[in-house]
């Protein structure tokens, strides 16, 4: 995923199906706690737990790039085929240009979970 020791990760749409090993590694290669909607800091990177039915992907998408710095990533995490609340690869490519980002990658990130990486183009960055 990219991260390294000393980034700030927000993590957004966490329930009690979001994987704590990926959570605790998370943690542990950063060396800082994951903060929440609540942290009005500048982020280096957000991780957005989301399912099918959530609700608006593009609003959400949006939500998650208030606090993101320029250059950063946004990590939307989706169930893997066959799981519960599994994300139509559609959507995604679909909501993310509409909430303007780019999609760079999708890699299986646990178990249960894909990780789709979104990064705004060059010029357009954080709103901070």
């Amino acid at each position: 995923m990219g991260l390294r020791h000393g980034m700030v990760v927000q993590e957004l749409g966490w329930d009690d199906d979001a994987d704590a090993d990926l959570r605790d590694a998370v943690e542990e290669l950063t060396g800082n706690e994951l903060v929440d909607e609540q942290q009005h800091d500048v982020v280096d990177v957000v991780v957005l737990w989301w399912r099918d039915g959530d609700g608006d992907l593009v609003d959400a998408l949006v939500d998650a790039l208030t606090d993101l710095a320029e250059g950063g990533a946004i990590w939307l995490l989706t169930p893997k085929v066959g799981r519960d609340g599994y994300v139509e690869p559609s959507e995604i490519t679909e909501a993310a240009p509409t909430a303007g980002l780019t999609t760079t990658s999708n890699v299986p990130v646990a178990a249960e979970w894909s990780g789709t990486k979104l990064v705004a183009p060059k010029g357009r960055g954080a709103r901070r």
